[in-house]
């Protein structure tokens, strides 16, 4: 699973059980996160989570830094059996516009901005999965 967690809008992305596709599963408004991922488990395994961790171009942690770590924290806190895994999501916001754009979604549906959440979250999930095959 991968969370591109924001301050209003959260969007979520899951994989399959071999792990080769990561497909968007929904965005959720941020303040029912907890009591989504609540649910999502009782019926979901989920064995890691991979969370964004937004970066300015100098490296430095973005203005929604502090508060994703606090999001870190208490996942880590309800559900110990799940590794977390942070992942630099600098770029996947335009990255899932562009891609959008390049499927031939309309000007009206690119200003979704639950889908564009939902579509950096696949990206966030994509790219990790890319990164750790052997």
């Amino acid at each position: 699973m991968a969370i591109d967690y924001g301050g209003k809008r959260t969007g979520i992305a899951v994989t399959d059980e071999m792990q080769i596709i990561a497909s968007g599963l929904t965005t959720v408004e941020t303040k029912n996160i907890f009591p989504f991922l609540e649910n999502y488990f009782k019926t979901e395994k989920v064995s890691k989570i991979i969370v964004g961790e937004p970066k300015r171009m100098n490296n430095e942690a973005s203005s929604i830094g502090a508060e994703i770590n606090k999001f870190v924290e208490k996942l880590a806190k309800l559900y110990p059996q799940i590794e977390i895994i942070r992942l630099d999501e600098r770029f996947t916001s335009k990255i899932a516009f562009q891609t959008m754009i390049d499927s031939g979604l309309k000007k009206k549906q690119r200003q979704n901005k639950a889908l564009v959440d939902e579509i950096a979250a696949t990206i966030l999930l994509q790219d990790y999965m890319s990164s750790n095959r052997f």
